[in-house]
Protein backbone atom coordinates (compact mmCIF):
# COMPACT_ATOMS: atom_id res chain seq x y z
CA UNK A 1 0.00 0.00 0.00
CA UNK A 2 0.67 3.69 -0.41
CA UNK A 3 2.58 4.74 2.69
CA UNK A 4 1.72 9.02 3.13
CA UNK A 5 3.44 11.09 5.76
CA UNK A 6 1.98 13.50 7.91
CA UNK A 7 3.30 16.49 10.33
CA UNK A 8 1.99 18.81 12.68
CA UNK A 9 3.56 22.47 11.91
CA UNK A 10 2.16 23.93 15.34
CA UNK A 11 4.68 21.16 16.76
CA UNK A 12 7.86 21.01 14.53
CA UNK A 13 9.89 18.78 16.71
CA UNK A 14 7.26 15.78 16.71
CA UNK A 15 7.94 13.09 14.02
CA UNK A 16 6.15 12.40 11.34
CA UNK A 17 2.94 9.97 11.43
CA UNK A 18 3.19 7.43 8.71
CA UNK A 19 -0.65 6.22 7.25
CA UNK A 20 -1.22 3.66 4.78
CA UNK A 21 -3.77 4.60 1.95
CA UNK A 22 -5.47 2.59 -0.85
CA UNK A 23 -6.00 5.67 -3.38
CA UNK A 24 -7.66 5.16 -6.67
CA UNK A 25 -5.85 2.61 -8.69
CA UNK A 26 -3.42 1.56 -5.88
CA UNK A 27 -3.56 -1.64 -3.91
CA UNK A 28 -5.80 -2.34 -1.61
CA UNK A 29 -5.06 -4.06 1.91
CA UNK A 30 -3.99 -7.56 1.69
CA UNK A 31 -6.94 -9.00 3.83
CA UNK A 32 -7.21 -12.71 5.46
CA UNK A 33 -9.95 -14.49 6.91
CA UNK A 34 -9.13 -16.90 9.65
CA UNK A 35 -10.74 -19.50 12.13
CA UNK A 36 -9.70 -19.40 16.18
CA UNK A 37 -10.07 -22.01 18.07
CA UNK A 38 -10.80 -22.20 21.68
CA UNK A 39 -8.25 -24.15 22.76
CA UNK A 40 -5.01 -22.39 22.87
CA UNK A 41 -2.68 -25.24 21.89
CA UNK A 42 -4.92 -25.90 18.46
CA UNK A 43 -3.73 -23.76 15.23
CA UNK A 44 -5.35 -21.43 13.63
CA UNK A 45 -7.33 -21.93 10.39
CA UNK A 46 -7.28 -20.13 7.03
CA UNK A 47 -10.30 -19.38 5.42
CA UNK A 48 -9.53 -20.02 1.62
CA UNK A 49 -11.39 -18.04 -1.41
CA UNK A 50 -10.31 -16.43 -4.60
CA UNK A 51 -8.51 -13.77 -3.24
CA UNK A 52 -7.17 -12.47 -6.96
CA UNK A 53 -10.70 -12.73 -7.83
CA UNK A 54 -12.51 -10.92 -4.47
CA UNK A 55 -9.72 -9.03 -2.94
CA UNK A 56 -12.28 -6.71 -0.59
CA UNK A 57 -14.26 -8.12 2.34
CA UNK A 58 -16.73 -6.53 3.43
CA UNK A 59 -18.84 -8.88 5.75
CA UNK A 60 -17.84 -11.97 8.11
CA UNK A 61 -19.59 -13.42 10.49
CA UNK A 62 -21.03 -16.56 12.24
CA UNK A 63 -24.66 -17.41 12.75
CA UNK A 64 -26.78 -20.68 13.56
CA UNK A 65 -25.67 -22.36 9.94
CA UNK A 66 -21.86 -21.62 10.41
CA UNK A 67 -19.16 -18.76 10.00
CA UNK A 68 -19.86 -16.86 6.53
CA UNK A 69 -18.21 -14.15 4.72
CA UNK A 70 -19.41 -11.20 1.88
CA UNK A 71 -16.33 -10.32 -0.58
CA UNK A 72 -16.72 -8.16 -3.34
CA UNK A 73 -14.39 -7.49 -6.98
CA UNK A 74 -12.40 -5.06 -7.14
CA UNK A 75 -14.55 -3.59 -9.56
CA UNK A 76 -17.70 -3.79 -6.93
CA UNK A 77 -19.91 -5.32 -10.16
CA UNK A 78 -19.57 -8.80 -8.13
CA UNK A 79 -20.56 -9.86 -4.47
CA UNK A 80 -20.50 -13.18 -3.07
CA UNK A 81 -21.84 -14.32 0.19
CA UNK A 82 -19.90 -17.45 0.92
CA UNK A 83 -20.18 -20.18 3.37
CA UNK A 84 -17.07 -21.61 5.41
CA UNK A 85 -16.95 -25.04 6.32
CA UNK A 86 -15.15 -24.96 10.22
CA UNK A 87 -13.47 -28.15 9.69
CA UNK A 88 -11.36 -27.31 6.76
CA UNK A 89 -11.88 -23.42 6.16
CA UNK A 90 -13.13 -24.06 2.52
CA UNK A 91 -16.26 -22.28 0.99
CA UNK A 92 -18.41 -22.21 -0.93
CA UNK A 93 -21.00 -19.26 -2.15
CA UNK A 94 -24.57 -19.72 -1.20
CA UNK A 95 -25.29 -16.50 -3.21
CA UNK A 96 -23.73 -14.24 -6.01
CA UNK A 97 -24.73 -10.46 -6.70
CA UNK A 98 -24.08 -8.94 -10.04
CA UNK A 99 -24.58 -5.36 -11.72
CA UNK A 100 -23.21 -3.37 -14.43
CA UNK A 101 -22.46 -0.47 -12.79
CA UNK A 102 -21.70 -1.87 -8.94
CA UNK A 103 -23.56 -3.96 -6.14
CA UNK A 104 -24.88 -1.54 -3.49
CA UNK A 105 -23.45 -2.94 -0.32
CA UNK A 106 -26.68 -3.09 1.66
CA UNK A 107 -26.07 -2.60 5.67
CA UNK A 108 -26.86 -5.99 7.01
CA UNK A 109 -26.89 -8.13 3.96
CA UNK A 110 -26.41 -11.05 2.43
CA UNK A 111 -27.55 -12.85 5.72
CA UNK A 112 -29.31 -15.82 6.62
CA UNK A 113 -32.67 -17.36 8.41
CA UNK A 114 -32.56 -19.72 10.94
CA UNK A 115 -34.19 -21.98 8.67
CA UNK A 116 -31.47 -20.97 5.81
CA UNK A 117 -33.30 -18.79 3.73
CA UNK A 118 -30.34 -16.69 1.47
CA UNK A 119 -31.78 -12.59 2.30
CA UNK A 120 -30.19 -10.29 -0.07
CA UNK A 121 -31.95 -7.38 -2.32
CA UNK A 122 -32.25 -6.82 -5.50
CA UNK A 123 -32.43 -3.49 -7.53
CA UNK A 124 -35.36 -3.89 -10.62
CA UNK A 125 -36.82 -1.07 -12.31
CA UNK A 126 -36.12 1.31 -9.64
CA UNK A 127 -36.81 -0.32 -6.79
CA UNK A 128 -34.47 -2.08 -4.09
CA UNK A 129 -36.41 -4.74 -3.45
CA UNK A 130 -35.44 -7.34 -0.19
CA UNK A 131 -34.85 -10.45 -1.34
CA UNK A 132 -35.66 -14.05 0.13
CA UNK A 133 -33.86 -17.61 -1.50
CA UNK A 134 -33.30 -14.65 -5.07
CA UNK A 135 -37.34 -13.52 -4.70
CA UNK A 136 -38.33 -9.83 -4.10
CA UNK A 137 -40.53 -9.89 -0.61
CA UNK A 138 -41.23 -5.97 -0.91
CA UNK A 139 -43.48 -4.28 -3.15
CA UNK A 140 -41.84 -1.44 -5.74
CA UNK A 141 -41.41 2.02 -4.78
CA UNK A 142 -40.45 0.36 -1.28
CA UNK A 143 -36.72 1.36 -1.20
CA UNK A 144 -35.00 -1.04 1.27
CA UNK A 145 -32.76 0.71 3.74
CA UNK A 146 -31.14 -1.92 5.58
CA UNK A 147 -30.97 -4.88 7.77
CA UNK A 148 -31.38 -4.30 11.43
CA UNK A 149 -31.40 -8.17 12.19
CA UNK A 150 -32.33 -11.08 11.82
CA UNK A 151 -34.65 -13.19 15.05
CA UNK A 152 -34.71 -16.53 13.69
CA UNK A 153 -36.90 -16.27 10.81
CA UNK A 154 -37.96 -13.24 11.55
CA UNK A 155 -36.09 -10.60 9.88
CA UNK A 156 -36.10 -6.70 10.49
CA UNK A 157 -35.30 -4.00 8.36
CA UNK A 158 -35.95 -0.74 7.14
CA UNK A 159 -37.35 1.16 3.92
CA UNK A 160 -38.68 4.09 2.34
CA UNK A 161 -41.79 4.95 0.37
CA UNK A 162 -40.87 8.23 1.05
CA UNK A 163 -37.33 9.72 0.50
CA UNK A 164 -37.12 11.88 3.82
CA UNK A 165 -38.58 9.09 6.03
CA UNK A 166 -37.15 5.71 7.23
CA UNK A 167 -39.68 3.35 8.46
CA UNK A 168 -39.16 0.10 10.20
CA UNK A 169 -40.68 -2.84 9.17
CA UNK A 170 -40.75 -6.77 9.72
CA UNK A 171 -40.96 -9.77 7.32
CA UNK A 172 -41.62 -14.06 8.21
CA UNK A 173 -41.82 -16.51 5.32
CA UNK A 174 -44.61 -16.96 4.52
CA UNK A 175 -46.19 -13.49 5.35
CA UNK A 176 -46.50 -10.03 4.22
CA UNK A 177 -43.76 -7.23 5.34
CA UNK A 178 -45.43 -5.65 8.65
CA UNK A 179 -45.03 -1.83 9.53
CA UNK A 180 -43.43 -2.02 13.01
CA UNK A 181 -43.44 2.41 13.12
CA UNK A 182 -46.27 4.71 13.02
CA UNK A 183 -45.55 8.37 12.01
CA UNK A 184 -43.17 10.48 9.92
CA UNK A 185 -39.88 9.98 11.24
CA UNK A 186 -36.41 8.55 10.84
CA UNK A 187 -37.23 4.87 12.74
CA UNK A 188 -34.75 2.23 13.52
CA UNK A 189 -34.58 -0.75 16.07
CA UNK A 190 -33.22 -3.95 17.39
CA UNK A 191 -35.18 -7.54 17.69
CA UNK A 192 -33.81 -10.69 19.63
CA UNK A 193 -35.68 -13.20 21.39
CA UNK A 194 -38.92 -11.44 20.64
CA UNK A 195 -38.26 -8.33 21.94
CA UNK A 196 -38.57 -5.73 20.31
CA UNK A 197 -36.55 -1.76 20.47
CA UNK A 198 -37.41 0.61 18.46
CA UNK A 199 -36.56 4.46 17.40
CA UNK A 200 -37.70 7.50 16.17
CA UNK A 201 -36.32 10.69 15.37
CA UNK A 202 -38.34 13.36 14.19
CA UNK A 203 -38.49 17.08 14.68
CA UNK A 204 -40.01 16.84 17.97
CA UNK A 205 -37.05 16.61 20.14
CA UNK A 206 -33.24 16.62 19.76
CA UNK A 207 -32.69 12.95 20.34
CA UNK A 208 -34.18 9.49 19.16
CA UNK A 209 -36.93 8.32 21.60
CA UNK A 210 -36.49 4.71 22.51
CA UNK A 211 -39.67 1.87 23.66
CA UNK A 212 -39.35 -1.64 24.27
CA UNK A 213 -42.04 -3.60 23.39
CA UNK A 214 -42.68 -7.70 24.20
CA UNK A 215 -45.25 -9.62 23.25
CA UNK A 216 -48.46 -9.71 25.38
CA UNK A 217 -46.63 -6.49 27.77
CA UNK A 218 -46.91 -2.80 27.56
CA UNK A 219 -44.83 -0.95 25.66
CA UNK A 220 -41.97 0.42 27.89
CA UNK A 221 -40.72 3.90 27.10
CA UNK A 222 -36.97 4.45 27.30
CA UNK A 223 -36.08 7.88 28.78
CA UNK A 224 -33.68 10.33 27.11
CA UNK A 225 -31.88 13.11 29.49
CA UNK A 226 -30.27 14.66 26.89
CA UNK A 227 -30.29 19.15 27.01
CA UNK A 228 -32.35 20.26 24.00
CA UNK A 229 -30.47 22.55 21.79
CA UNK A 230 -30.71 26.72 22.28
CA UNK A 231 -31.18 27.04 18.58
CA UNK A 232 -34.91 26.71 17.12
CA UNK A 233 -35.55 25.51 13.77
CA UNK A 234 -37.52 27.47 11.25
CA UNK A 235 -37.90 25.03 8.63
CA UNK A 236 -39.99 24.69 5.68
CA UNK A 237 -39.49 20.72 3.88
CA UNK A 238 -39.97 21.59 -0.23
CA UNK A 239 -40.47 19.61 -3.81
CA UNK A 240 -38.66 21.54 -6.16
CA UNK A 241 -38.80 21.29 -9.81
CA UNK A 242 -39.31 18.64 -12.43
CA UNK A 243 -37.46 15.69 -10.21
CA UNK A 244 -39.38 16.72 -7.08
CA UNK A 245 -35.65 17.63 -5.41
CA UNK A 246 -36.48 17.21 -1.30
CA UNK A 247 -34.86 20.20 -0.19
CA UNK A 248 -35.50 22.30 3.19
CA UNK A 249 -35.67 25.94 3.24
CA UNK A 250 -34.08 27.94 6.52
CA UNK A 251 -34.89 31.29 7.90
CA UNK A 252 -33.90 33.35 10.06
CA UNK A 253 -35.96 33.71 13.42
CA UNK A 254 -36.10 38.13 13.06
CA UNK A 255 -36.60 37.61 9.86
CA UNK A 256 -39.90 39.88 8.44
CA UNK A 257 -40.43 39.67 4.95
CA UNK A 258 -42.60 43.09 4.60
CA UNK A 259 -39.88 45.06 6.67
CA UNK A 260 -36.20 43.07 6.08
CA UNK A 261 -36.79 42.22 2.39
CA UNK A 262 -35.18 39.43 0.50
CA UNK A 263 -32.30 37.80 2.04
CA UNK A 264 -28.96 36.43 0.07
CA UNK A 265 -29.22 32.65 -0.11
CA UNK A 266 -26.61 30.43 0.81
CA UNK A 267 -26.76 26.92 -0.11
CA UNK A 268 -25.51 24.26 2.60
CA UNK A 269 -25.88 20.61 0.78
CA UNK A 270 -23.87 17.32 1.33
CA UNK A 271 -25.36 16.64 -2.24
CA UNK A 272 -23.87 13.29 -3.56
CA UNK A 273 -23.79 9.60 -2.87
CA UNK A 274 -23.96 7.96 0.53
CA UNK A 275 -24.72 11.48 2.56
CA UNK A 276 -28.98 12.63 2.65
CA UNK A 277 -29.62 15.94 4.18
CA UNK A 278 -32.70 16.29 4.10
CA UNK A 279 -35.09 13.73 6.02
CA UNK A 280 -38.08 14.87 8.23
CA UNK A 281 -35.95 14.70 11.69
CA UNK A 282 -33.28 17.29 12.78
CA UNK A 283 -29.80 16.42 14.02
CA UNK A 284 -26.83 18.64 14.31
CA UNK A 285 -26.55 19.36 10.80
CA UNK A 286 -29.87 21.17 11.06
CA UNK A 287 -29.09 23.57 13.83
CA UNK A 288 -25.49 24.20 11.84
CA UNK A 289 -27.97 25.54 8.74
CA UNK A 290 -30.24 27.48 11.10
CA UNK A 291 -27.09 29.11 12.77
CA UNK A 292 -26.16 30.16 9.78
CA UNK A 293 -29.50 31.64 8.33
CA UNK A 294 -29.72 33.45 11.99
CA UNK A 295 -26.62 35.36 10.43
CA UNK A 296 -28.61 36.76 7.75
CA UNK A 297 -29.23 34.06 5.35
CA UNK A 298 -31.87 32.12 3.49
CA UNK A 299 -30.10 28.65 3.79
CA UNK A 300 -31.53 26.22 1.20
CA UNK A 301 -30.71 22.85 1.65
CA UNK A 302 -31.40 19.73 -1.16
CA UNK A 303 -30.76 16.41 -1.74
CA UNK A 304 -30.11 15.88 -5.64
CA UNK A 305 -29.29 12.83 -8.13
CA UNK A 306 -26.79 10.58 -5.85
CA UNK A 307 -27.83 11.05 -2.84
CA UNK A 308 -29.62 7.65 -0.93
CA UNK A 309 -33.32 6.93 -0.27
CA UNK A 310 -34.87 7.28 -4.06
CA UNK A 311 -33.76 4.16 -5.15
CA UNK A 312 -31.08 2.71 -7.33
CA UNK A 313 -31.47 4.44 -10.66
CA UNK A 314 -31.51 7.95 -8.91
CA UNK A 315 -27.98 6.92 -6.77
CA UNK A 316 -26.50 5.70 -10.36
CA UNK A 317 -27.10 9.44 -11.58
CA UNK A 318 -23.41 9.81 -9.90
CA UNK A 319 -21.77 6.63 -12.29
CA UNK A 320 -18.93 8.11 -14.00
CA UNK A 321 -19.48 11.76 -13.31
CA UNK A 322 -19.35 12.70 -9.49
CA UNK A 323 -20.60 16.19 -9.89
CA UNK A 324 -22.60 17.31 -12.62
CA UNK A 325 -25.77 15.52 -12.37
CA UNK A 326 -25.49 16.83 -8.35
CA UNK A 327 -24.76 20.28 -9.38
CA UNK A 328 -27.00 21.09 -12.08
CA UNK A 329 -29.92 19.64 -9.43
CA UNK A 330 -28.36 22.34 -6.75
CA UNK A 331 -29.36 25.56 -9.60
CA UNK A 332 -32.27 24.00 -10.47
CA UNK A 333 -33.68 23.39 -6.75
CA UNK A 334 -32.43 27.24 -6.29
CA UNK A 335 -33.89 28.67 -8.95
CA UNK A 336 -37.38 26.32 -8.06
CA UNK A 337 -37.17 27.62 -4.67
CA UNK A 338 -36.88 31.39 -5.71
CA UNK A 339 -40.09 31.24 -7.75
CA UNK A 340 -42.24 29.89 -5.08
CA UNK A 341 -40.13 32.00 -2.29
CA UNK A 342 -39.94 35.59 -3.36
CA UNK A 343 -37.15 36.21 -0.06
CA UNK A 344 -34.48 34.50 -2.13
CA UNK A 345 -32.37 36.67 -3.81
CA UNK A 346 -30.77 35.26 -6.24
CA UNK A 347 -28.02 38.04 -7.46
CA UNK A 348 -26.66 37.27 -3.86
CA UNK A 349 -26.25 33.75 -3.98
CA UNK A 350 -23.64 31.68 -1.75
CA UNK A 351 -22.75 28.22 -1.68
CA UNK A 352 -20.74 26.47 1.33
CA UNK A 353 -20.13 22.76 1.83
CA UNK A 354 -17.56 20.01 3.65
CA UNK A 355 -15.72 16.93 2.34
CA UNK A 356 -17.72 16.07 -1.00
CA UNK A 357 -19.54 19.02 -0.62
CA UNK A 358 -16.65 20.97 -0.19
CA UNK A 359 -15.13 19.55 -3.88
CA UNK A 360 -19.02 21.09 -4.86
CA UNK A 361 -18.64 24.20 -3.58
CA UNK A 362 -15.38 24.82 -5.41
CA UNK A 363 -16.90 23.28 -8.74
CA UNK A 364 -20.25 26.18 -7.99
CA UNK A 365 -17.99 28.93 -8.14
CA UNK A 366 -15.23 27.43 -11.09
CA UNK A 367 -18.38 26.52 -13.25
CA UNK A 368 -21.23 28.83 -12.77
CA UNK A 369 -20.09 31.92 -11.48
CA UNK A 370 -23.33 33.41 -13.12
CA UNK A 371 -24.96 32.06 -10.23
CA UNK A 372 -22.84 30.95 -7.27
CA UNK A 373 -21.36 34.81 -5.80
CA UNK A 374 -18.62 33.14 -3.20
CA UNK A 375 -18.13 29.63 -2.19
CA UNK A 376 -16.84 28.62 1.47
CA UNK A 377 -15.28 24.92 0.71
CA UNK A 378 -13.70 22.34 3.61
CA UNK A 379 -12.00 19.50 3.22
CA UNK A 380 -13.04 18.92 -0.34
CA UNK A 381 -11.13 16.02 -2.91
CA UNK A 382 -9.15 17.91 -5.60
CA UNK A 383 -7.73 15.07 -7.09
CA UNK A 384 -9.64 12.12 -7.84
CA UNK A 385 -6.81 9.61 -7.97
CA UNK A 386 -6.13 10.58 -4.35
CA UNK A 387 -8.94 9.05 -2.39
CA UNK A 388 -9.99 6.18 -0.95
CA UNK A 389 -9.62 3.60 -3.55
CA UNK A 390 -12.77 1.21 -2.54
CA UNK A 391 -15.80 4.62 -2.45
CA UNK A 392 -13.85 6.65 -5.98
CA UNK A 393 -13.71 3.73 -7.95
CA UNK A 394 -17.35 2.83 -7.03
CA UNK A 395 -17.97 5.62 -9.26
CA UNK A 396 -15.10 6.43 -11.67
CA UNK A 397 -13.77 3.44 -12.16
CA UNK A 398 -10.11 1.71 -12.24
CA UNK A 399 -8.38 5.05 -13.34
CA UNK A 400 -6.53 3.10 -15.73
CA UNK A 401 -9.43 1.83 -17.48
CA UNK A 402 -11.47 5.07 -17.39
CA UNK A 403 -8.37 8.00 -17.03
CA UNK A 404 -11.20 10.47 -19.10
CA UNK A 405 -13.37 10.74 -15.65
CA UNK A 406 -10.41 11.14 -13.30
CA UNK A 407 -9.29 14.30 -15.70
CA UNK A 408 -13.07 15.49 -15.71
CA UNK A 409 -13.68 15.32 -12.26
CA UNK A 410 -10.55 16.80 -11.26
CA UNK A 411 -10.44 20.63 -9.29
CA UNK A 412 -7.07 21.46 -10.44
CA UNK A 413 -7.72 21.34 -13.90
CA UNK A 414 -10.24 23.90 -13.90
CA UNK A 415 -8.58 26.46 -11.38
CA UNK A 416 -8.03 29.02 -14.08
CA UNK A 417 -11.34 29.64 -13.98
CA UNK A 418 -11.66 31.41 -10.81
CA UNK A 419 -12.83 34.33 -10.63
CA UNK A 420 -15.02 34.39 -7.64
CA UNK A 421 -14.22 34.50 -3.61
CA UNK A 422 -13.46 31.33 -2.02
CA UNK A 423 -12.51 29.80 0.98
CA UNK A 424 -10.74 27.37 1.42
CA UNK A 425 -10.60 24.94 5.18
CA UNK A 426 -8.89 21.52 6.16
CA UNK A 427 -7.35 20.51 8.89
CA UNK A 428 -4.05 19.20 9.41
CA UNK A 429 -4.18 15.57 10.89
CA UNK A 430 -7.51 15.20 8.26
CA UNK A 431 -6.84 11.20 7.67
CA UNK A 432 -9.66 10.89 5.20
CA UNK A 433 -8.80 13.54 2.71
CA UNK A 434 -4.93 14.54 3.24
CA UNK A 435 -4.70 18.26 3.06
CA UNK A 436 -2.66 17.91 0.10
CA UNK A 437 -6.00 18.11 -1.40
CA UNK A 438 -6.27 21.71 -0.48
CA UNK A 439 -2.56 22.63 -0.61
CA UNK A 440 -2.50 21.84 -4.54
CA UNK A 441 -5.52 23.31 -5.64
CA UNK A 442 -4.27 26.51 -3.58
CA UNK A 443 -1.15 26.28 -5.47
CA UNK A 444 -3.04 25.82 -8.99
CA UNK A 445 -5.11 28.87 -8.18
CA UNK A 446 -1.73 31.03 -7.33
CA UNK A 447 0.08 29.72 -10.47
CA UNK A 448 -3.32 31.08 -12.61
CA UNK A 449 -3.39 34.11 -10.55
CA UNK A 450 -6.35 33.29 -9.12
CA UNK A 451 -6.65 35.46 -5.34
CA UNK A 452 -8.23 33.25 -2.67
CA UNK A 453 -8.49 32.66 0.92
CA UNK A 454 -7.10 29.37 2.63
CA UNK A 455 -7.30 28.78 6.51
CA UNK A 456 -5.86 25.43 7.67
CA UNK A 457 -6.01 24.25 11.01
CA UNK A 458 -3.54 23.02 12.83
CA UNK A 459 -4.33 19.75 14.71
CA UNK A 460 -7.87 19.22 13.19
CA UNK A 461 -9.35 15.79 11.69
CA UNK A 462 -11.70 15.97 8.90
CA UNK A 463 -14.89 16.78 10.79
CA UNK A 464 -13.66 19.78 13.19
CA UNK A 465 -16.98 20.74 14.18
CA UNK A 466 -17.56 19.40 17.30
CA UNK A 467 -14.21 20.55 18.93
CA UNK A 468 -12.93 23.59 20.43
CA UNK A 469 -12.17 25.62 16.78
CA UNK A 470 -16.00 25.05 17.00
CA UNK A 471 -17.22 28.35 17.38
CA UNK A 472 -14.52 30.44 15.80
CA UNK A 473 -14.79 28.50 12.40
CA UNK A 474 -18.48 28.98 12.20
CA UNK A 475 -17.84 32.83 12.89
CA UNK A 476 -15.15 32.58 10.12
CA UNK A 477 -17.44 31.37 7.74
CA UNK A 478 -20.07 33.57 8.20
CA UNK A 479 -17.66 36.49 8.29
CA UNK A 480 -16.34 35.62 4.73
CA UNK A 481 -19.54 35.06 3.30
CA UNK A 482 -21.35 38.25 4.95
CA UNK A 483 -18.90 40.23 3.12
CA UNK A 484 -19.12 38.83 -0.05
CA UNK A 485 -22.89 38.96 -0.20
CA UNK A 486 -23.56 41.42 1.72
CA UNK A 487 -25.73 40.47 4.40
CA UNK A 488 -25.98 42.31 7.40
CA UNK A 489 -28.79 41.20 10.07
CA UNK A 490 -29.90 43.22 13.11
CA UNK A 491 -27.84 43.19 16.17
CA UNK A 492 -29.12 40.31 17.78
CA UNK A 493 -28.28 40.67 21.07
CA UNK A 494 -28.58 37.35 22.87
CA UNK A 495 -29.00 34.40 21.05
CA UNK A 496 -32.55 34.48 19.18
CA UNK A 497 -34.12 31.10 20.18
CA UNK A 498 -37.97 30.38 18.45
CA UNK A 499 -39.79 27.78 19.39
CA UNK A 500 -38.80 24.61 17.39
CA UNK A 501 -41.97 23.72 14.77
Amino acid sequence: MRRWFSTDPAAPDSPPTVHHHAFAGTPSPDVTLWLAPIEPNDPLMPVRWDRDAFEYVVGAGWDAHGPFAVVQSRDQRTVRLLGIDPADGRTTVLHEQRDARWVELVPGLPARTASGIALAHADLRGTRHLTADGEPVTPPGRQVRAVLGVDGDEVLFTASDEPTEVDLWSWRPGTEPRRRSAGPGLHGGALRGGTLVRTRADTAGPTPVAEVLRAGRRAVAVPSYAEPPVLGVRRTMLRLGPRELRAALYLPSWHRPAEDGPLPVLLDPYGGAGGQRVTAAHDWKTLVSQWFAEQGFAVLVTDGRGTPGRGPDWEREAYGDLFGPALDDQVSALRAAARAHPVLDLRRVGIRGWSFSGSLAVLAVLRRPDVFRAAVAGAGVTDQRLYDAHWRERFLGHPEAYPERYEANSLLREAPRLTRPLLLVHGLADPKVPPAHTLRLSDALLAAGRPHEVLLLPGAGHQPLGTDVTHDLLRHQARFLQRHLAAAPPDPGPLHSPDAR
